[in-house]
């Protein structure tokens, strides 16, 4: 599949960096800056296009991975080629209507991808136009499969996942830090004591996957009477941790909404 990037930042440069590994793909970059051509230095399988028409038109999917801010400065060169080639938006805040009426095409899919993208460890919302072709929706899910784990998801929803995913990787980095910090104050070198709560939370995800039991039963289970984990768990309790961290997720969802009205 010929896959055309427009735009080769953080977010487009680790998505063509995974296509390009794999077999199927042949991968396009355009960019108004030097991104692109810094891309293709480094990536010896990739084609460099000297125009956004050039990159298009040697495309069977494009993918627009420029800021939701440039997107409209691009939507009359794009309208003409609405209807031949199929889309994907990493546009936070701009919604597939928009997209629908701006290029001129339902086959257009958005994806929601977080940082974690540039170690193909992203966790990516895959939302699909009403009336987009279903087998382009299927590899669609494929592509975003190929940089982490993808998940189908309305498009209304797409600002309580940012709150969940992509914005809540910051918060999971926050907690790495203030345990770390924690170890270093009863006298474990901040670095170790951060390697080691990084394990601890690989092996916490992978009890949760393995054993099927839901978040709260695991967190009971460590929990011994009189012990040491629940006079932790108790502090947590009176600081309001888990209101605290709701209240978080549902700012971030306010915002992204608020964006999306903007």
């Amino acid at each position: 599949m010929k896959t055309g990037f427009i735009g080769c930042g953080n977010m487009g440069g680790a998505i063509a960096s995974a296509l390009c590994q794999k077999s199927g793909y042949e991968v396009s970059v355009y960019s108004a800056g030097k991104g692109a051509s810094e891309f293709v230095k480094q990536h010896n399988n990739v084609f460099l296009r000297t125009s956004l028409e050039q990159l298009v038109q040697n495309s069977d999917v494009i993918v627009l991975a420029v800021k939701p801010q440039v997107l409209p400065s691009l939507y009359q060169a794009l309208k003409p080629y609405g209807k031949t080639k199929k889309w994907i938006s990493l546009a936070a805040g701009v919604s597939l209507k928009t997209l629908s009426e701006s290029i001129g095409s339902k086959d257009i899919v958005r994806f929601m991808p977080n940082v974690a993208a540039k170690i193909n460890s992203s966790v990516t919302a895959v939302a699909a136009a009403q009336e987009a072709d279903k087998d382009f929706v299927q590899k669609t899910y494929e592509i975003a499969s190929s940089f982490g784990s993808a998940f189908f998801l309305d498009e209304k929803l797409f600002s309580a996942f940012i709150g969940v995913s992509a914005s809540a990787i910051a918060y999971i980095f926050q907690f790495i830090h203030a345990l770390g910090l924690g170890g270093c104050k009863e006298g474990i070198a901040y670095t170790k004591a951060v390697e080691m709560v990084c394990d601890t939370m690989k092996g916490a995800v992978g009890l949760i996957e393995k054993t099927g039991k839901n978040a709260v039963d695991l967190e009971a289970s460590v929990c011994s009477a009189g012990g040491t984990t629940v006079e932790g768990v108790k502090v947590l309790e009176e600081a309001g941790f888990n209101g605290i961290v709701m209240d978080a997720v549902l700012a971030a969802s306010k915002r992204a909404k608020d964006l999306e009205k903007a």
